[in-house]
């Protein structure tokens, strides 16, 4: 009979240590784990555990056979403590993920086996350690029977099989696929492609996620084997040191391959993550996405009020750089809108006469809609609350034709919000952290991309509590003192209005620590910083020594254009990544079909992007994200630290 002392119990909860990621060299062992330190030495301990013990009797009364069997139970209830959320969460974001998957028949039954025998594992683990913490004597027949469950080859779903079907279910060698395709780390590696941003984690995360409670369910069942080898000992049932040697062997055996899989896999598989469109409908201004407003919009316009002549001797087509209106003749349609106090580009001839819908008058828009006499609409055409107005072009005697134009118009006025902050947003490396997210936020009509950051531990670890997303630096109006065109901000333009597109990486051994934009010619450029980090313990170096990078080339770079862009909230589907690295993309007028040219595209994508496990970033990146014939967003994404390199 076992029987502990509530003393001794008590001890084993209070050996239960915070889960923390450490790099074991331990030959076959594992790769990176996520145990305390002691959780490690007891299970290299438990290697001999067998060997070492002589002469055990039941009942377990001993001093030392109590340790032994205290050992037993602190190391099990470590390893659960950190497998625990570790499997529930991958358990949630892989199901998730499978749903939305092109790969869910081939992959969700192959989960929810392995699902279910590691839950076997788990189950069996809870009853060994409620027979070790039990206050009452527990009987030996219900020891024998555990025992016998546990490593009799002949008895159903005992832990020697159960291992044995984890193994089988990770390497896939029994499915009949190409060769370096059959391994689950492959099959999650595909899922993650095309559904990466349900995860709340990168591909590579979820991997090493996986691989994670594989082996710490491989830890439990060899405690559980050398648990009931003890007790058969006890019994004086044999001795077992052969079968205590075949299960280390095996253990050790199927770490390795786990491991080599993991690690295949690990150098093929993205650590990019970025953020998902909200449901459908469910998008909100300042909380969803921003925008930038009345940048380039549709505007309509008499050719007679845009030259200093007040002659109509030319077409529409004639007015397409730089114009201004330079007055308002007669007082005709000019005097019942607001001026374009800017500059006019890109004006077409649509039809003579029209119907005009203003918008109301604090919305950013100048029109709901305009109906043209040959049936043309611009806009979507609804209930016009203000009324609409019959605007009519006119014959200046018999030659000249006095066309109302559709332009473009590039007014910097109070209620154009069009300014993009080149103040840099850094962690606090004095203080040891580093950045774990980013955002977009717009205060004062100025747009900044702001940093998370968190505290670095060792073998890069973030301390969770220490999370926090910081302010704009030094939040600042444009119209304030010592604000200066070019050095704190930029002021989007007809002509400055590109942004690039990139993917900017730190160096090996750094990581990242800041953002900002710069003016490269005449695009907004993305640049990083990054600082030299010490893996093992923990510890930025050389804080003096960062580094401001970006990617400076201007030469090969493509447009990304939008066709036909009606607003992007509009969209019925989620969007998704259409850009590539070293692209560029031009904020401009929506379709003037489709919206009458009246919002800027695409616009900003203000969700947080971090990954729901804190790690330190090797990079960050802007994308394009939308559907055919809508503007889409821009959107920051990270790079999570590549772990490759620390398997051994």
């Amino acid at each position: 009979m076992v029987r502990l002392s509530m003393v001794m119990v008590i001890m084993m909860v209070k050996g239960v240590v915070e889960a923390q990621a450490i790099e074991l060299s331990y030959p076959g062992l594992i790769t990176v784990f996520h145990l305390g330190k002691e959780v490690v030495s007891g299970i290299i301990d438990a290697w001999d555990l067998l060997e070492n013990v002589d002469n055990m009797t039941l009942p377990f009364q001993k001093n030392r056979d109590k340790k032994i069997l205290q050992r037993i139970n602190v190391l099990s209830s470590q390893i659960s403590a950190s497998q625990a959320s570790m499997s529930d969460d991958f358990r949630q974001y892989v199901q998730n993920a499978i749903l939305l998957s092109t790969y869910r028949e081939k992959f969700i039954a192959r989960f929810e086996r392995l699902h279910q025998r590691i839950g076997a594992l788990n189950r069996r683990e809870r009853t060994m350690n409620a027979m070790l913490e039990a206050s009452e004597a527990v009987e030996q027949l219900t020891l024998t029977q555990f025992a016998l469950a546990t490593v009799d080859l002949s008895k159903t779903d005992n832990v020697i099989d159960l291992l044995h079907g984890i193994e089988e279910l990770v390497s896939g060698e029994h499915l009949v696929l190409p060769p370096g395709q059959q391994d689950i780390f492959y099959q999650i590696n595909e899922v993650a492609k095309s559904t990466i941003c349900t995860f709340g984690l990168s591909a590579q995360q979820i991997l090493y996620l996986l691989h994670d409670a594989i082996a710490m369910s491989e830890l439990k069942g060899y405690l559980m084997m050398q648990f009931s080898y003890l007790v058969l000992k006890a019994q004086g049932r044999g001795n077992f040191t052969v079968e205590s040697q075949a299960r280390r062997e095996e253990l050790q055996s199927r770490l390795n391959r786990t491991q080599a899989l993991l690690q295949r896999a690990m150098e093929q598989t993205s650590r990019e993550y970025w953020r998902c469109d909200p449901e459908t409908r469910a998008h909100r201004e300042n909380e969803t996405f921003l925008q930038f407003t009345r940048l380039v919009q549709g505007y309509i316009e008499n050719e007679v009020d845009m030259n200093t002549e007040n002659t109509c001797r030319e077409s529409c087509a004639h007015y397409q750089y730089g114009h201004r209106q330079e007055q308002c003749y007669k007082e005709l349609y000019c005097s019942r809108q607001p001026k374009c106090n800017g500059r006019i580009y890109e004006c077409e001839y649509v039809d003579s006469d029209m119907w005009i819908c203003p918008a109301a008058h604090q919305s950013q828009r100048r029109y709901e809609f305009i109906e043209y006499e040959n049936g043309l609409v611009r806009g979507h055409k609804s209930y016009c609350a203000r009324g609409s107005t019959k605007v009519d072009s006119w014959w200046r005697w018999i030659f000249w034709h006095c066309s109302y134009c559709f332009c473009l118009c590039d007014d910097n006025g109070p209620r154009s919000d069009r300014y993009v902050s080149l103040r840099e947003s850094v962690s606090d490396i004095d203080q040891n952290r580093v950045v774990t997210g980013l955002r977009f936020v717009k205060q004062g009509r100025v747009m900044h991309l702001l940093v998370q950051q968190g505290l670095l531990l060792p073998q890069a670890e973030i301390e969770n509590r220490t999370l926090e997303w910081l302010s704009p630096p030094d939040a600042f109006s444009v119209l304030a003192k010592g604000a200066r065109e070019g050095r704190d901000y930029h002021t989007l333009t007809y002509d400055k209005r590109a942004l690039d597109l990139d993917d900017v990486h730190v160096h090996p051994g750094y990581v990242l620590t800041g953002v900002r934009f710069r003016l490269l010619g005449t695009h907004l450029n993305l640049e990083i910083r990054m600082t030299e980090m010490n893996f093992t313990s923990g510890k930025l170096l050389d804080h003096d020594k960062s580094i401001w990078i970006g990617n400076d080339n201007t030469v090969d770079r493509t447009e990304l254009i939008l066709q036909q862009p009606d607003v992007p909230t509009r969209s019925l589907s989620k969007s998704v990544p259409d850009s590539t690295s070293r692209q560029y993309i031009r904020f401009g007028p929506s379709d003037r079909n489709q919206d009458a040219a009246q919002t800027t595209v695409p616009f900003i994508d203000a969700q947080p992007v971090y990954t729901h496990k804190a790690v330190p970033l090797s990079g960050a990146g802007l994308l394009h994200k939308g559907q055919p014939k809508y503007g889409g967003f821009v959107a920051p994404k990270l790079f999570t630290y590549n772990f490759t390199a620390h398997i051994q």
